[in-house]
């Protein structure tokens, strides 16, 4: 089974990589983009009958900061 994780930066919290892309993309012409947030995606193959607890305990020991971050799980 495979699993993906999207983990973000929560609100509030400043994004000096998101900041950057925006400026980048002003600075290339494009114009009206207002704000950029930058996470990631990891995508996980584990063995049928995952529980997605576990996947959870996998993101809140390893794969997300959860001090400054949230997640996101999809079970594909």
């Amino acid at each position: 089974m495979k699993a993906r994780v999207y983990v973000m930066l929560k609100n509030g919290v400043l994004d000096p990589q998101g900041e950057a892309v925006r400026h980048a993309l002003g600075s290339l012409g494009f114009d009206g983009v207002e704000g950029v947030r930058q996470g990631k995606v990891i995508e996980l193959d584990l063995a049928d009958g995952t529980s997605e607890a576990l996947i959870e305990q996998m993101c809140e020991k390893l794969l997300a900061n959860t001090v400054i971050e949230s997640y996101r799980i999809e079970v594909l």
